[in-house]
């Protein structure tokens, strides 16, 4: 079994938004909380089941940290993150 974490980097296997990036924001049963920064922001995320999305080694420690403290997370910040992630590889 994989292990995924809030703030690390999947990738959408099926659907409207296959092979779009997303961070994890909120992990619940089989399920994961998807935000892109665009069309899925922070006040709307995608509830995808962990079977449909392709995960990553990458977890961005900021974004993780900001998530599980509560801290003040803006989409922008969302998709600088992702932005980064996708010029790098």
């Amino acid at each position: 079994m994989l292990q995924y974490e809030v703030g690390q980097i999947v990738y959408s296997k099926c659907g409207r938004d296959k092979s779009k990036p997303f961070i994890i924001l909120n992990i619940k049963d089989e399920y994961l909380f998807l935000v892109d920064g665009n069309l899925r922001k922070l006040d709307k995320p995608k509830k995808k089941k962990i079977k449909h999305v392709q995960f990553t080694h990458y977890i961005d420690n900021e974004i993780k940290y900001k998530i599980e403290n509560n801290d003040y997370l803006l989409d922008s910040d969302i998709r600088k993150s992702i932005k980064d992630y996708c010029k790098e590889n």
